[in-house]
Formats: C-alpha cells, sequence, structure tokens
C-alpha cells in the first residue's frame, strides 16, 4: 500500500502546459519549469506533456540534456496560430473564448490518453484554464489526483486591458472576450480535485466565484543560489525594463511610462539612457521604441539575468495583467532597485520604500526615480533588502516542497475514505 505519510515517498506527477516551458524567458516558462524542478529536487519523478505550438516552438534536442535527463518532457505539435478568420467564425458561432479554443487539440488529447494508458500518476497538474477540456479524459483514464494550478485570474486581465483601450471595438472585443473566459472559468469550477491559485487575491477570487474544492496558495519561487547579483557590472544611474513585449499588459505599461513619465525624466537627467529589452514585439511597437528619445531598443537578449545585472533601476508600470511578476521576483532575487505600481506587487507582500517602490501614477513613479538616481545609498539599500526579501520567502525548493506536501495529504485522505 502507498504510504503517503512518508516524507521519502517518490510521487509521479504529469503537468501538462499550453507551451513548452523552455527556454524560460517567460513568467508562465518560468513559473512551470522552476516547480517541475522542485518536484524533482525533492525525489519525484515528473512529465511535462506540452503543446508545441507555432509561436513557441522548439526542438526537443535544444533542451539541456541535464534537464532532459530530470524531467520527461513530451510535445505534440499544436499550431495554436492566432486566425483572423478562425477568430471572427469563434465570435460568431461559438461560446468559448477564441484564447482557449485555439488550443484545443485532438492530437493533444491523444497523447495525454496514450500517457494516461502507460503509467500511473499520482498528480496530474493542469496549467492554467486552458488545459481544462483535458479534464474528461484524465477522469477516464487515471486515477491521478487533478490539480487545476491557476497562474492568473484570466478575464481579469482583458477586463483590464479594456479599460485602458480607446478603440472603441477593440474595447467590445476584449470585454466579450474576458465575459467568455469568466463563464468557462464558472463551468469547469469544482471539476478538478484541487485548486492551486498563486497568489491569496486570487484564490479569495476563486472562493467567492464558488470554489469548494480544497486550495493552496503556492507562489511560484525562484533558485536563488542561481541568482547572483552583480553590483561591481551595474550601470548605475540607468533605467530599465525587460518582458514579453507581445503582451498587451508590457505594452500598456511601457507606452504610459514613455508617454507620461519618461519626457520629464529625460528633462532632468539629460544624458540617462533607459534600457528596453524583450522578444516579440510587433513592428508597430518597435517603431516607437525606436523613436523615442533616450530610449535604446535592445530587443530579446540571450541572457536576461546578466542583462538585469548590467543595469540600475528597474521598472515594471502595470496597470492590467493578474497573478504573478516573475520578473520582478528575479529582479528583486539579482538585488535590483524595482519601481513598480500596486498591479505589479500583487502576491508580492514586499515593503514600500524598504525592498520596493511603488508608485500608481506618473508623478509618483518620477519622484520614486528622481530619489533613487539622486541617492545612491538608497538605491542599494533597497536591492539589499530586496533580495534578503526574495531568499527568505521564495526560495524554490521550500515553496515546492510545501506543493508536494499539500498533494500528499490530499492522496491520503482519498485513500482513507476509500477504506471506509
Amino acid at each position: 500500500m502507498t504510504n503517503y505519510k512518508a516524507k521519502s515517498y517518490q510521487m509521479n506527477i504529469l503537468l501538462l502546459s499550453n507551451k513548452v516551458p523552455y527556454p524560460p524567458k517567460d513568467g508562465g516558462a518560468i513559473a512551470i519549469l522552476n516547480l517541475a524542478r522542485g518536484f524533482v529536487a525533492d525525489g519525484n519523478k515528473v512529465t511535462i506533456l506540452s503543446m508545441n505550438t507555432a509561436k513557441h516552438h522548439i526542438n526537443i534536442a535544444d533542451i539541456p540534456f541535464s534537464l532532459r535527463n530530470a524531467i520527461n518532457f513530451k510535445v505534440v505539435d499544436v499550431p495554436a496560430t492566432i486566425n483572423m478568420i478562425a477568430a471572427a467564425r469563434n465570435l460568431l458561432f461559438s461560446k468559448l473564448p477564441y484564447s482557449l479554443e485555439r488550443f484545443i487539440s485532438d492530437k493533444y488529447l491523444d497523447e495525454l490518453t496514450k500517457l494516461l494508458k502507460s503509467k500511473n500518476f499520482d498528480v496530474v497538474q493542469l496549467e492554467g484554464l486552458y488545459l481544462s477540456y483535458c479534464i474528461d479524459t484524465i477522469r477516464n483514464y487515471s486515477d491521478a489526483l487533478i490539480s487545476l494550478r491557476a497562474h492568473n485570474i484570466e478575464h481579469e486581465i482583458w477586463q483590464r486591458v479594456a479599460a485602458g483601450t480607446h478603440n472603441i471595438i477593440k474595447r467590445v472585443y476584449l470585454n466579450n472576450l474576458a465575459k467568455r473566459i469568466l463563464k468557462c472559468k464558472i463551468s469547469i469550477l469544482n471539476k478538478y480535485d484541487v485548486l492551486v491559485p498563486i497568489t491569496d487575491r486570487d484564490e479569495m477570487f476563486f472562493a467567492r466565484l464558488g470554489n469548494n474544492k480544497p486550495a493552496f496558495v503556492s507562489q511560484t519561487g525562484v533558485f536563488i543560489d542561481e541568482l547572483k547579483p552583480a553590483t561591481e557590472n551595474c550601470d548605475y544611474p540607468s533605467v530599465f525594463a525587460i518582458g514579453a513585449l507581445d503582451w498587451a499588459p508590457n505594452q500598456e505599461g511601457l507606452l504610459w511610462f514613455i508617454k507620461n513619465v519618461w519626457p520629464d525624466v529625460l528633462q532632468a537627467f539629460a544624458d540617462l539612457k533607459f534600457y528596453v529589452a524583450g522578444r516579440n514585439a510587433p513592428k508597430w511597437l518597435e517603431d516607437i521604441l525606436l523613436d523615442t528619445n533616450g530610449l535604446e531598443y535592445i530587443g530579446e537578449v540571450e541572457d536576461a539575468h546578466e542583462f538585469i545585472n548590467s543595469k540600475a533601476v528597474m521598472i515594471v508600470p502595470l496597470f492590467s495583467g493578474s497573478g504573478m511578476r516573475i520578473k520582478i521576483i528575479e529582479g528583486m532575487a539579482l538585488q535590483k532597485c524595482i519601481i513598480t505600481t500596486s498591479i505589479g506587487m500583487e502576491g508580492i507582500d514586499g515593503i514600500n520604500a524598504h525592498n520596493i517602490l511603488v508608485a500608481d501614477d506618473a508623478k509618483s513613479f518620477e519622484n520614486a526615480i528622481f530619489d533613487v538616481l539622486n541617492n545612491s545609498e538608497l538605491f542599494s539599500r533597497i536591492g539589499v533588502n530586496a533580495r534578503e526579501f526574495i531568499s527568505e520567502n521564495f526560495d524554490n525548493r521550500l515553496l515546492s516542497r510545501q506543493l508536494l506536501d499539500f498533494y500528499k495529504s490530499q492522496l491520503l485522505m482519498r485513500r482513507q475514505k476509500g477504506n471506509e
């Protein structure tokens, strides 16, 4: 009989994701891969079944051998491309959100079925709402505990983006998308066995929505020993931003900063440089970045940590989105002085003016930048406190072990109920 009480018990865990979590260059990929690595470090077997999409397509051979040796990666080609005709057809003839419908794949379900028939899994973890259509297949072929890991509140992201959109047609479409995502979320509520939100706020949202399944908040952690600050290489003073430039909340925040904050900052610090790094920027955004005085557009960087280490003040002006901002966690671990908004702080619980700076309007953002550029001691102190905060609160090994203990307790209760 399986002894789920035993700390040394090795579980067999299957993660389902709608993109290959390698390379770990965006928050979603980092969140999936770090947790998988944490599970493995604690002695468990991990398989990741991913959709190999056109946007994030990868050759398995490109994943380092050491990682492939530790984690069993399986991929299924699912294009999931955005097609305007398909989007229009979805809008007129479907009730599903298009952002979910394009990931529905018979090929993926076939591969999942083969995997479930060939192996016994203790836990199947769905990495987000878009994998929820797999629940029935899992039930048909496995007794595994089904976990929905809620990376964010998807409909809220689009509500916030819509609120900041001036184009009426686009705003109507985004609000419609948000409503469909919310309805989809309600339709799958409690079909899973356990819920794993990433923030307390997200857990409270699911509770208000009607979740009655056991929930465990599991924040995304980092391997602090792999994130080494290099303050001697820091270009102080300088300002920088890094993130996926095809993600609407990042685009929105960056444009807001360029329009409302950067001109006054540049006027006060004539030689200051604002560096912007990130991949997949659309041409219209590249044109704006290349045409902005004092801004150096870097594009995609080979080593994000090296880039972060080389610059001084990290800005994360977010006004939409939900869940956690992994780049903030990584930046704090690298001893960066970071300025962000209250929305950017969700799920992190740092202390304003101690280990991070929080500013929700243009004047506050300007003042925060002025403060740390005029006071190198303040700049350094916030960075040192930031790393200490991450080391104490976001150790990936500890966070993944706590989630494993939660899974084991749920499996044990299920076994005990089965024996009654």
